[in-house]
């Protein structure tokens, strides 16, 4: 098994860092802190990071066509105009938003927005994952889970991964790119607690269609075959939880990687003083590109 390692380039203490996408227009990073309701977006040539305050905790941040981000958060999935801060709700499919508030997102390589829920008490079957076109008409895909996370889909565009981190699991589906359908689900990869590398959290896959998963609670961020199911490389994290990653840069070889502070008590965050911060990993690998939202 390969190791890696990663350097903090953003220490700003975030109390809930996740969601990051890559920007790939504006050349920056796009990313939330889930918690403190802020949308960054982080320069890598400047280390500048700006940002911006929506209602509600905000789970994610992706790129539009148009021009301006779209942030799923509790209150449903918003658009934020960069410019001038303002905020449009869009759509808000979830009825139990008292207890569930949006997670994970990514667009597919036609632009549709795949974005689940996470049950705030861990229910099962409390949350869903959704499908948007570009108009946010949308679609249950994978209903009744506990954290709809991490997902992705594979270089040729056939297979859509897809994480329920309650499960432990990384499951698979047959993927329609015409009609945005998915299919016959199974379990690619199983992690098991007796692994000790913590559960699977925000996912990304690679140009050699390897997925590479934030582990909370491992201190690392794993790459696994799909085809085998097997763990064939990690990145030591100086953080024990770590939430999601995203390749970056302009030969997207760069893998940008988002930790919280919460969780740590005052011991630990003395251990571990970059928790909370944006890590960067150049592991030798270009992975996929950040499909922006078509709309």
């Amino acid at each position: 098994m390969q190791t890696y390692q990663a350097k903090c380039v953003l220490d700003i203490q975030a109390t809930l860092g996740e969601g990051p996408s890559w920007d790939s227009a504006n050349h920056s990073l796009l990313w939330v802190d889930i918690e403190n309701s802020k949308v960054n977006r982080f320069d890598p040539v400047t280390s500048e990071n700006e940002s911006w305050t929506v209602e509600k905790e905000c789970s994610f941040a992706i790129a539009s066509t148009s021009g301006d981000i779209i942030v799923g958060t509790r209150d449903g999935i918003v658009r934020l105009n960069p410019a001038t801060g303002e905020i449009v709700k869009v759509a808000n499919p979830e009825s139990n938003g008292a207890t569930t508030r949006f997670n994970d997102a990514k667009c597919d390589p036609r632009g549709r927005l795949f974005a689940g829920t996470i049950s705030d008490t861990r229910t099962p079957g409390d949350a869903n994952c959704y499908r948007f076109d570009s108009q946010f008409n949308y679609e249950t895909v994978v209903p009744g889970v506990v954290n709809s996370n991490g997902l992705c889909w594979s270089p040729d565009h056939t297979v859509f991964y897809y994480i329920d981190t309650a499960t432990r699991k990384v499951d698979a589906f047959d993927y329609d790119i015409e009609t945005g359908a998915i299919s016959k689900r199974r379990t690619i990869v199983d992690i098991p607690e007796s692994m000790g590398i913590g559960k699977p959290d925000g996912m990304t896959i690679d140009a050699e269609g390897m997925l590479w998963t934030g582990m909370w609670g491992g201190a690392s961020v794993c790459r696994w075959n799909p085809a085998t199911g097997e763990l064939i490389g990690k990145i030591e994290m100086p953080c024990p939880n770590v939430t999601s990653c995203c390749f970056g840069g302009e030969k997207l070889d760069q893998l940008y990687i988002t930790t919280p502070r919460k969780g740590l008590d005052d011991e630990q965050l003395a251990k571990f003083p970059n928790a909370g911060g944006l890590f960067l990993c150049e592991p030798g690998v270009s992975g996929a590109v950040t499909t922006p939202f078509a709309g």
